[in-house]
């Protein structure tokens, strides 16, 4: 025990406290906004930008939402982007809740025991969702023109931006990869294969266009038109397993929406391919494990073990029987029986890569407009540029869906992720809208920000600052914020409870969320975005 408190003790004065210059001058950002206006909150200003001015035309919540994510295919490439996937989850004060999918996929045909098995690279490359999936939100919740929605999106890449800090970093960080593929060299690199450089202005002119004919034509463009045989030829060229049939039969689907309640809220989120169900069993497993959870000693062991015995399930979402069942009290009743019995144990060796990563990525945004109507939308490509390949001429890279990453994902199928929109309501009416980018960690962070909120009595700004905890292979992740944080006596509480404890100080490893939540003092809402992130939240004048 003595040498394991040693070990921790210099773990924790070890590490260097971030810096802002190591994911960007995060402090010029607006975090914080209220307003009776309605309120966007990105992972990038420029985004946030797009979806309030689209707002401040008169549009709903869907059509900020849907200028915002297109916005960020444009200025956060290396997190999300057209040739990626996403989840939408929608309340309409009139209508109720609905779900999107438009998450990447496997063609039909696609042979998963005999197709090369590639990290990155062609053979990773699944047919994109974004596109169908946006539009799909557009058509049947929005109220503008598609061509309003998309002209800040199709400005940005026209006009140029100057390059986030952040971004450039990530860029860095796959540099090698990237000059492994010619249409990744043109559109991302430097004409000598070097990064771009933080604060370097950014023209995408074929973007540019590929968005122009997007918001000209639709989204069959993309699937059937020359968008598509650009693809495809690029794709066939190179090892790919894509085909003009297989980007045909592309639909973005209506969700299925999944359910739960913590301490008499009501949970709304999406069963898969997101991870709404094990977010909201994590949950309801956290409130059968103690009532008193204001310490900080008690709240972070007992969302460990709300998290580890939830994420146990993760492999067993195959029918909407299994969503109903993980999303049942009785089923959050033998998870939480296990864990005071000790019996809930993850098996990490068997877990595809994508849900151990200790760094995940994606991007999330939320919306909420004056009348009550919000949006929840996360979208990725993956790890850090996704499959690394862009199309010469097109200006986008597809995200990672074949090949293992995400474990099996056979023909036909969607690519499951730990994505997890999510709503939750009071009395029938709701008043926090939230997500989350981060990989294996989106749950997790989703579970602290709402307990923070319930069980703390936390507002959201709080809430969003507080640290957080993730289970992992070798014991427990703590993170370090600084103020109002875990200490050196909460880090030896944990190892004397059996754990191996990691202490986290680098930003942006617990999951970034964006977030709106009525505002409990008076009219409007408050928008916070995470602070471990670049991103803002705005709202109209």
């Amino acid at each position: 025990m003595k040498r394991s408190l040693f070990i921790i003790f210099l773990l924790w004065y070890g590490c260097a406290r971030p810096t802002t210059s190591e994911y960007g001058d995060t402090q010029s950002a607006q975090k914080v906004r209220q307003s009776k206006n309605g309120i966007v909150v990105t992972g990038h200003p420029l985004a946030t930008e797009a979806g309030v001015d689209v707002l401040s035309r008169g549009g709903n919540a869907v059509d900020a939402a849907v200028a915002a994510a297109f916005s960020l295919a444009v200025v956060e490439p290396s997190m999300s982007g057209i040739g990626g996937r996403t989840q939408i989850l929608i309340y309409s004060p009139d209508t109720g809740f609905h779900g999107i999918d438009g998450t990447t996929a496997a063609p039909s045909d696609y042979d998963y025991e005999n197709a090369p098995k590639k990290r990155y690279g062609y053979p990773s490359i699944g047919v994109p969702g974004v596109v169908r999936g946006l539009s799909k939100a557009l058509n049947e919740h929005g109220s503008l023109q598609r061509s309003v929605v998309m002209k800040p999106a199709i400005d940005l890449a026209e006009k140029g931006h100057a390059l986030i800090n952040g971004e450039a970093i990530r860029m860095a960080m796959v540099n090698e990869q990237l000059n492994e593929f010619e249409g990744s060299r043109q559109h991302f690199l430097n004409p000598d294969g070097t990064p771009l450089a933080s604060g370097q202005w950014v023209v995408q002119e074929e973007l540019a266009k590929v968005l122009q004919s997007i918001s000209d034509e639709g989204p069959d463009v993309f699937y059937t038109g020359w968008i598509a045989e650009k693809i495809i030829a690029d794709n066939q060229a190179n090892g790919g397993v894509l085909s003009m049939k297989a980007l045909a039969e592309y639909k973005a689907m209506d969700s299925h929406i999944v359910s739960g309640s913590y301490r008499g809220h009501d949970l709304t989120a999406l069963w898969m391919p997101a991870f709404g169900a094990i977010t909201i069993e994590a949950l309801q497993i956290l409130e059968l494990l103690s009532d008193d959870l204001s310490t900080s000693q008690d709240w972070g062991e007992n969302v460990y073990h709300a998290i580890e015995a939830a994420y146990l399930d993760r492999r067993e979402q195959k029918t909407l029987a299994d969503a109903d069942r993980l999303t049942s009290k009785d089923w959050a009743e033998k998870r939480a029986a296990e864990v005071h019995n000790e019996q809930a144990f993850i098996d990490w060796t068997s877990l595809p890569e994508s849900f151990t990563a200790p760094m995940g990525h994606t991007t999330h945004l939320t919306v909420v407009d004056k009348n009550g109507m919000i949006v929840s939308l996360t979208q990725t490509v993956g790890t850090i540029m996704g499959s690394k390949v862009a199309t010469p001429g097109l200006g986008f890279v597809y995200a990672q869906t074949l090949g293992g990453y995400l474990g099996e994902v056979k023909g036909g199928d969607r690519a499951p992720s730990h994505i997890s929109p999510m709503i939750v309501s009071k009395d029938g009416q709701p008043f926090l809208g939230l997500g989350a980018a981060g990989g294996s960690r989106i749950p997790s962070s989703i579970v602290a920000v709402v307990s923070r909120i319930i069980d703390q009595g936390q507002s959201l700004e709080r809430a969003m600052a507080m640290p957080r905890v993730q289970p992992t292979d070798e014991g427990i992740d703590i993170e370090f914020t600084g103020q109002d944080g875990f200490t050196l006596a909460d880090s030896a509480y944990f190892a004397t409870m059996g754990h191996g404890v990691s202490i986290q100080r680098k930003p942006g490893r617990f999951g970034r969320i964006h977030a709106v939540m009525k505002n409990k003092e008076g009219d409007g809402w408050i928008g916070v975005a995470d602070p471990d992130w670049e991103g803002s939240a705005g709202s109209p004048k």
